[in-house]
C-alpha cells in the first residue's frame, strides 16, 4: 500500500483532484455565515443586540435567503444577558446554529486541551437554543486552525470524532472594520462620516468578490461556491440590504453552507477525518505556488473615522 506523508504533495493531488472537475459548476454562489452571535463589537446609542437581530432576519427574509448559519460564543450571554433573545429569534426565523467556542478562543495561542475545552463548554448552549437542528458546524475563531502541524492534525482528529464539520471561508472583506467606527460616528452624529462608511464598505465587499473570483479561476478556471464571513455587528445590519443587493447584481445567487461546501473545494472541510488541505483560496494559491492577485486596499479606511 502506498502512503503519501508529504502534506504539500498532498495539497497538490488534491488541487488537481479539484481542478478536474467539470467547469460547468454552478457559477457565482455565496453561502452567508455570520460570527459572534448574540452579540459583536460596540452598540451605537439607542440600539439593542435584539434589534440588530431583527435587522439581519428582515433582510434575508425579505430577499428570501436559504438557512444561514449563525456560530455563537456562549460568553457574551454571561457578558450581556439581554442579547439571549436575539438568539431565539434567529432560531424561531429558521436560522441555524454553529459552535465559535465559549470565549472567542485562539487556537494558535493556546494550548488545544484548553481549547477543546472551551469549544465544549458552548455545546450545552448550542443543545438549548438549536435542539432539533444540525448545529455541530464549527467556525475556527480568528480562522485559527493550529499553529503547528501537529496540532492541526490532533484538533481535526478531535472535531471528527466529535462529528463536527468545518465553516471554512473563501470570501471576506473584513466587514467586523466598520462595527466600531459606525458606533463612535453615531454618537457623533457624523453624518458625513457615516455616509463614508457606507460607500467605503460596499465598495470593498465589491472588490473583494471580485479578488476571490480572481484566484478561483486562477487555480480551477472557474468560480467555486464562496463562504462568506459576515459578523452580526450594528453597521452589518444597517448596511445588510444594500450588500444583499449588491451581490445580486453582480450575479450571484444565495446556497447553503452546506450546499456550497459539497464541493470538492471544501472536502477537508466536510469531513475532518480527511488529510488537511487548504480551506482558503490564499492557502490553496500558496500551495500550488500561484501569485494571488493584489488585494484591494480599503478607501477609505473605516477606522480613520470618528475618532
Amino acid at each position: 500500500m502506498f502512503t503519501v506523508t508529504n502534506s504539500r504533495v498532498v495539497h497538490l493531488l488534491i488541487a488537481v483532484a479539484s481542478f478536474a472537475v467539470s467547469t460547468s459548476a454552478p457559477a457565482q454562489q455565496i453561502a452567508f455565515t455570520w460570527d459572534d452571535l448574540p452579540a459583536h463589537s460596540a452598540l451605537p446609542p439607542g440600539e439593542t443586540r435584539v434589534d440588530i437581530g431583527h435587522k439581519l432576519i428582515a433582510a434575508m427574509q425579505a430577499e428570501h435567503m436559504p438557512l444561514v448559519y449563525g456560530f455563537i460564543n456562549g460568553v457574551q450571554l454571561d457578558r450581556e444577558p439581554d442579547s439571549a433573545p436575539m438568539l431565539k429569534d434567529w432560531r424561531d426565523a429558521g436560522y441555524l446554529l454553529g459552535n465559535h467556542t465559549w470565549s472567542h478562543m485562539n487556537l494558535n495561542s493556546m494550548d488545544l486541551i484548553d481549547w477543546e475545552a472551551d469549544l465544549r463548554k458552548n455545546e450545552p448552549i448550542l443543545d438549548k437554543y438549536a435542539a432539533g437542528a444540525d448545529w455541530r458546524w464549527l467556525r475556527y475563531p480568528f480562522l485559527a486552525e493550529g499553529d503547528t502541524p501537529e496540532k492541526r492534525i490532533d484538533v481535526r482528529k478531535f472535531l471528527a470524532d466529535r462529528g463536527y464539520r468545518i465553516a471554512a471561508v473563501t470570501m471576506s472583506f473584513g466587514d467586523y472594520m466598520w462595527n466600531e467606527p459606525y458606533a463612535r460616528c453615531v454618537a457623533k452624529n457624523d453624518t458625513a462620516a457615516i455616509a463614508q462608511l457606507e460607500s467605503g464598505y460596499l465598495r470593498a465587499a465589491s472588490d473583494d468578490a471580485d479578488f476571490r473570483r480572481a484566484m478561483a479561476k486562477a487555480l480551477f478556471g472557474h468560480d467555486i461556491p464562496y463562504v462568506l464571513l459576515m459578523h452580526v455587528g450594528a453597521f452589518d445590519a444597517r448596511m445588510l440590504p444594500r450588500l444583499l443587493k449588491l451581490y445580486r447584481e453582480k450575479g450571484f445567487t444565495f446556497v447553503t453552507l452546506e450546499d456550497a461546501e459539497n464541493d470538492p473545494f471544501y472536502a477537508s472541510s466536510i469531513d475532518p477525518s480527511l488529510p488537511d488541505q487548504p480551506d482558503s483560496l490564499e492557502g490553496a494559491m500558496d500551495a500550488r505556488h500561484l501569485t494571488p492577485p493584489t488585494r484591494p486596499k480599503l478607501d477609505p479606511d473605516p477606522n480613520l473615522l470618528c475618532h
